[in-house]
């Protein structure tokens, strides 16, 4: 079944303050007929904390919205399952205000099939944080009803340039809550988050050339840590936070180097001829090789190797170029660009059966990369004449575009889950 809509028409006046708005298209196999009843208390609240529950489920394409209009249960004494034909699982909840701000969002899930109580949970937060509370509820309701866990509280990076200004920015998987982390009259490229997503690294030309920096989320203390002659490009962390793997072009030719996240303890790890172009590393994630992107074949294409160096092996070999890969979370495949007739494509390989999946069906889509629960992958895209963010499921089904109020959007990165 095909659909189109703008993520839940009844967030009304919400949509208006977010960063992006968000068009989905598609839906998985099968959709869970579910209904979001509004929170006892949610009316007092700025942002209905139901709402943006519903909207989360709903961008997924694995959740049918049941509308609740009429039926106000808060509490599971008071749900009369008659009334609930053709749901499979109904969310209510209660919001009991704490003192000094706080609230405690009491939420209760449902089968509406069985008859029965599925989980229950409380969370809590300041009363400034709803929306953050909101999205972990979504999390909690998608786990419980798939089995996998939830990225509605996860946060993406991205670029916007505006009129000449390009600004590093880091908002939630949403488009809500955006945080410009650092601007520049010079153009910002290949921002990386840390594992627990503390902080970012990313390209600045800021010096007259290509540097990597690293900046705190937290302090927003910023660290030069390779500003050597020529390029200096595509930093991308180890998952255990120790080490830096980055581009430079310092001995003559584009090489991946690594270093400590400060930038001490430089070592370089490829050594291919002067005419070759070693780029775009990304650690598996246990940490013992490499993926990155080559042309040492003739072309661009995808290679692997172990972190400690040694011979390369090719693992794409389709008519084009394939470049930008990004290990999927669980190790087994991996997500990258596929140009192939002047068009690019998003796809997918799998390491054992070398199988490839295209995702997309063709255009302006480039540097791809997982949500961490691997259900999701998010990449460039343009429409309407300017960058903008889109995703896509891992199987193809469901795809998004999301669409900034004002800008070019460019170089999207998912971040991870939060400690």
């Amino acid at each position: 079944m095909r659909f189109l809509m703008m993520v839940l028409m009844w967030l009304g006046s919400l949509s208006a303050h977010a960063v992006l708005n968000i068009e989905i298209s598609g839906a998985g196999e099968r959709q869970i007929p579910i209904a979001i009843v509004p929170f006892e208390g949610e009316e007092k609240l700025g942002s209905p904390i139901s709402n943006v529950v519903a909207a989360d489920l709903a961008r997924t394409g694995l959740f049918r919205l049941i509308d609740p209009v009429g039926k106000n249960p808060h509490r599971p004494s008071e749900v009369n399952y008659a009334d609930w034909l053709g749901t499979e699982a109904i969310a209510i909840g209660a919001i009991v205000e704490q003192p000094n701000g706080r609230l405690e969002v009491q939420v209760r899930l449902l089968d509406s099939v069985k008859h029965v109580e599925l989980n229950g949970r409380s969370i809590n937060g300041r009363d400034t944080q709803t929306r953050s509370i909101a999205h972990r509820i979504a999390d909690y309701i998608y786990e419980t009803l798939t089995g996998v866990p939830g990225v509605f509280s996860t946060r993406i990076a991205y670029v916007n340039r505006h009129q000449g200004k390009f600004k590093l920015v880091v908002a939630d998987s949403d488009g809500y809550g955006e945080q410009v982390i650092f601007s520049s009259d010079e153009p910002i490229m290949s921002p990386s988050w840390s594992p627990d997503g503390s902080h970012l690294a990313y390209v600045s030309f800021e010096t007259g050339h290509a540097a990597v920096f690293v900046q705190s989320l937290v302090t927003g203390q910023r660290l030069k840590i390779a500003d050597y002659p020529g390029s200096n490009s595509a930093p991308a962390w180890s998952p255990d936070g120790r080490l830096m793997a980055m581009v430079l072009s310092k001995d003559g030719s584009s090489q991946i180097y690594l270093a400590k996240p400060d930038g001490s303890e430089l070592r370089r790890v490829t050594d291919s001829p002067r005419t070759v172009i070693d780029t775009e590393p990304c650690f598996s994630p246990d940490g013992q090789h490499l993926l990155f992107t080559s042309d040492r074949g003739g072309n661009a294409q995808i290679y692997r190797m172990a972190v400690d160096g040694g011979s390369a092996h090719r693992l794409t070999f389709e008519a084009g170029s394939s470049f930008s890969p990004r290990y999927s979370p669980d190790g087994l495949g991996f997500v990258y660009t596929y140009r192939n007739a002047g068009r690019f494509y998003i796809a997918t390989q799998d390491l054992t059966t070398g199988q490839m999946q295209l995702l997309t069906e063709g255009g302006w889509e480039k540097r791809p990369s997982f949500a961490p629960n691997g259900k999701l992958v998010l990449y460039a895209s343009d429409a309407q004449g300017r960058g903008i963010l889109s995703t896509v499921s891992s199987d193809g089904r469901v795809k998004q575009r999301m669409f900034a109020q004002i800008g070019d959007i460019r170089e999207p990165v998912w971040g991870p889950y939060l400690k």
